[in-house]
């Protein structure tokens, strides 16, 4: 009993309990004050009355006593006092059962209240007690329930909608990184098992030469390099995923320059057209973000091919395009390519498919937006958009020094 009455639907029920016992005290002490207010008490201050005096008047009323009208008088003030006497016993007698009757009726009602407030409340939180358990099974790893409530969209019902959507949003999230987790173990366990295999190699033959061990070294080296570089994407890619503390303004036309200069073109043409195009972020991610759209549209695409990389004030945005003239890409596989470690069947190269994961990552954190479609002539143009940052005093950390 005492538990049932420490739980919320307890202390509902007592809180209707009290406030109706509250309420009833009220409406009985209103009522009693005016019956007793409307009920006149009587004057019993009357002449002396003794047995004799009675008698006599008894006699008069009989008749065997001559008439008197002083003592008629008397007489008459006697019975007005029997008669008042006998209103006011009815009126306390009255008045006393009033009382009583009302207190056992606000007794029983209190009960009655406390009954009712208790079914009542356990109507009430009843989604509570739904959301509890869909709350334990998340925890147990659970993610599959959903609440689903129907009725009046009230407060509990715009809990249990965020609580559902909440849930699907973890549920997309623990999906997305179980993906992540396997995609990467398997990305890094293809290095390690070229080293490995390597070294078994190099060790199984008797007598190895000196051109031999140079070869497995140089396949280790390598290998080791390309697990440095996915550990590194890797790295980026977990400190792009949040919000950037050290915003400073950054000239994203000159950065974008400098990125499109150092590239490692392999015949393909790049053209640079670029506004100043100021943003407040990170320069260090912002070169990245704009490396890797280099780096893919260098990567996939003809050898011949051309890269066009753009930066231009529209607007309060500043917006940032890179296109290439690379093999076509299904439509449908366009939104897929930002996803960490996805890549298309027919697309060659050795990236490890983190490249525009960390773009839509670095562009998020910035408050930015990143989208992708693929031309009917082939390859893909990538566009993002930025706030343009105001007036700064202090020069942006991407200008090219004078």
């Amino acid at each position: 009993m005492i538990r049932a009455l420490s739980t919320a639907r307890g202390r509902l029920a007592l809180v209707f309990m009290g406030l109706f016992a509250a309420s009833g005290l009220v409406l009985l002490a209103l009522t009693y004050a005016l019956v007793a207010a409307n009920v006149k008490a009587v004057d019993l201050n009357t002449p002396a009355n003794d047995a004799q005096f009675r008698k006599t008047c008894e006699g008069l009323a009989t008749g065997s006593t001559p008439v008197d009208a002083n003592l008629k008088l008397k007489c008459a003030t006697l019975l007005s006092h029997n008669s008042q006497a006998l209103a006011a016993a009815q009126r306390a007698n009255m008045l006393e059962s009033l009382a009583l009757a009302a207190v056992i009726a606000l007794v029983v009602l209190t009960a009655v209240s406390g009954v009712v407030g208790w079914l009542v409340a356990g109507r009430i939180l009843r989604p509570v007690s739904r959301i509890t358990a869909a709350a334990r099974a998340a925890g147990d790893g659970d993610l599959s329930a959903r609440l689903a409530l129907t009725g009046p969209r009230d407060e509990l019902r715009e809990l249990a909608d965020t609580f559902d959507d909440m849930l699907d949003r973890l549920q997309a999230a623990f999906v997305a990184q179980q993906r992540f987790i396997a995609n990467a173990s398997h990305e890094l366990r293809t290095p390690l098992t070229v080293i490995r295999t390597t070294v078994d190699v190099a060790l199984a033959k008797p007598s190895p030469t000196a051109a031999e061990f140079r070869r497995a070294g140089d396949e280790i080296r390598a290998e080791t390099d390309r697990a440095g570089e996915l550990i590194d994407a890797l790295l980026t890619l977990t400190r792009s995923e949040g919000i950037v503390v050290d915003s400073r303004p950054v000239a994203l036309g000159d950065l974008a320059r400098d990125v499109a200069e150092r590239a490692h073109r392999g015949g393909v043409r790049i053209e640079v057209a670029t506004e100043e195009g100021v943003v407040l972020g990170d320069a260090a991610l912002l070169e990245r973000l704009i490396g890797n759209l280099v780096e893919n549209a260098l990567l996939y695409n003809r050898p011949d091919g051309d890269v066009a990389v753009t930066v231009t004030e529209e607007g309060e945005e500043v917006v940032l395009r890179v296109t290439n003239t690379g093999p076509p890409v299904p439509a449908e596989e366009v939104d897929r390519l930002f996803e960490p470690f996805a890549r298309l069947n027919d697309r060659t190269g050795d990236g490890f498919g983190l490249g525009l994961s960390i773009v839509r990552s670095v562009a998020l954190a910035h408050g930015g937006t990143v989208t992708a479609a693929a031309p009917a002539s082939g390859g893909l143009e990538v566009t993002v958009r930025f706030a343009r940052a105001g007036a700064q005093a202090e020069e942006p950390a991407g200008a090219a020094a004078p």
